[in-house]
């Protein structure tokens, strides 16, 4: 196989690999090619190789032992649901045994902030759509979730979006837009009156608070989220890799 010179050779490299370990080309647990294969497959160097192997063991995707060669982590399959579902919070709320359904509280158009401004990468007072919904697990309300996109992302328009799909099916219907990665900043909360009557006004401990930045594979800023979330009914679970 070659690489073409349409994107940079070490990622094209990467996505070709992260796909073979997606769809169990290469399956869990199993011995990769080595580096000087992986080099005369797609025609280039060693050094690049050894650059996208490198990455996908820090993502956890593969595990590299001295003098015996680089396997697929046997357990990418849970790495995977976890890193690229985690803040799904349909498959989340699913994961937990729970039937997910979402309410929709608001959708509407307001201006940005100065730190969503910041955030986005827009000028301040920027359109933006603004939505809050409700996330149940059966009939229990357990995360209120708000999110704000660029209104000039936006394809279609406003009373057309269906507010009962995730984040990462909004972008993708109504924006054209993929999610490739998330930054979350995960805090301890006590719930105020206002959450407390939504989410339950039994909370009487403290729940997590989940600031999220959403980028495109190009690292473009797409969309924000804050998020409350009853960690009383619903489990998180966080797989990481330890180089």
């Amino acid at each position: 196989m070659r690489i073409i010179q349409s994107k940079s050779v070490a990622n094209q490299v990467e996505e070709v690999l992260r796909e073979r370990i997606r769809d169990a080309t290469y399956s869990p647990g199993s011995r990769i090619p080595s580096e000087s294969e992986l080099s005369d497959e797609f025609g280039v160097s060693r050094a690049t190789v050894r650059t996208v192997l490198a990455k996908l063991a820090v993502n956890g995707l593969i595990l590299r032992r001295q003098g015996n060669g680089t396997f697929v982590n046997a357990r990418v399959g849970e790495l995977s649901a976890h890193s690229g579902n985690l803040w799904d919070f349909v498959y989340l709320i699913e994961s937990n045994g729970f039937t997910p359904s979402i309410k929709t509280l608001s959708i509407e158009h307001r201006a940005a902030t100065e730190k969503e401004s910041i955030a986005l990468g827009i000028e301040l007072g920027e359109e933006l759509l603004s939505m809050t919904r409700l996330f149940y697990a059966d009939d229990k309300p357990v995360i209120l979730a708000s999110n704000v996109v660029p209104v000039s992302f936006v394809r279609e328009p406003i009373d057309q979006i269906e507010g009962n799909l995730p984040i990462r099916e909004i972008l993708q219907k109504y924006c054209y837009e993929e999610i490739a990665f998330a930054i979350t900043d995960i805090r301890s909360k006590i719930a105020g009156q206002e959450i407390r009557s939504i989410l339950g006004n039994e909370l009487d401990h403290a729940i997590l608070e989940l600031q999220l930045s959403f980028y495109s594979k190009d690292n473009l800023p797409l969309a924000l989220g804050l998020n409350y979330f009853n960690d009383a009914i619903l489990r998180l679970c966080l797989v990481q890799a330890w180089n």
